[in-house]
């Protein structure tokens, strides 16, 4: 992870002031291409820029999986709009439907992509349907993934600048971890890496966001077949929304010793009482 030094004047409330070496992490835009085409250029965290890449047109319905993806190289020609190492060129099967016209995306590292396709358009695109997977998970064992994707957290732990992204398998194993100064990015980089090693559709997997539930994040989660989307923060009503009508479990405020289950209660182990 790219790292910055800054210089930094810490004041306190007693009045005193100190100068103090602080670290921040880097936040460089990339531009993704298929085919030559420019696509889009997200604000993002140097680093598993592939998995990105990959991540981003499976989640945005551009591909169905890694194996319409004939290769990904970065691209340190000059020129290019995002900088040295900063573009990623994507070449796709000739089976592989392309987007009609360059899609010129911008994408902020706060809310992603803005206006995106309803529920409808999300429930046309998704290949992999989750409303009848299996999973099950104890509450007990929910409540213990913020801590552990905590602890596997570096970035944050040097910058508390970092949103992550955790998926689990259905046993409770922390699979993949990704940091991003974008919650959608950090997204895209564990599907991605899900998605380069054939391993999509995830089915009975968790997939943990460190912040909040957005409707992205949720579709997101919903293209790579994941059943279950936790966020120690709040969902948004469209998130929830989303969540109901493809028979997804969405827990939010995950947190301490609780939790508010929004959709998909089923998968919660509850024992009587």
């Amino acid at each position: 992870m790219d790292v910055a030094k800054q210089r930094v004047m810490q004041l306190r409330a007693s009045g005193g002031t100190s100068w103090r070496a602080d670290e921040l992490t880097a936040e460089e835009p990339l531009e993704i291409r298929v085919d030559s085409v420019p696509l889009s250029v997200t604000m993002r965290t140097p680093g598993h820029d592939l998995e990105l890449a990959a991540g981003f047109l499976i989640t945005e319905g551009l591909v169905t999986g890694a194996g319409e993806i004939v290769s990904m190289r970065t691209c340190p020609q000059a020129g290019a709009v995002a900088g040295p190492l900063n573009v990623v060129e994507v070449t796709l099967q000739p089976s592989a439907s392309r987007p009609r016209s360059a899609r010129h995306f911008y994408v902020t590292s706060s809310c992603g992509i803005c206006g995106k396709a309803s529920i409808d358009q999300v429930r046309t695109i998704c290949s992999h349907p989750v409303r009848e997977d299996p999973l099950r998970v104890s509450p007990e064992l929910l409540l213990s993934f913020p801590e552990r994707l905590r602890q596997a957290q570096p970035g944050f732990a040097r910058t508390g600048g970092l949103h992550a992204a955790g998926l689990f398998d259905g046993d409770g194993g922390l699979v993949c971890v990704r940091e991003d100064v974008g919650r959608h990015n950090a997204f895209d980089k564990v599907i991605g890496w899900a998605a380069t090693r054939g391993l999509l559709p995830l089915r009975s997997h968790i997939i943990l966001a460190s912040g909040r539930a957005s409707f992205e994040l949720t579709q997101k989660a919903l293209m790579a077949g994941i059943p279950l989307l936790a966020a120690v923060s709040a969902p948004s009503d469209l998130a929830v929304a989303l969540a109901r009508e493809s028979g997804m479990t969405l827990v939010g405020f995950l947190r301490g010793d609780r939790m508010n289950v929004y959709s998909g209660h089923h998968r919660l182990a509850i024992s009587p009482g």
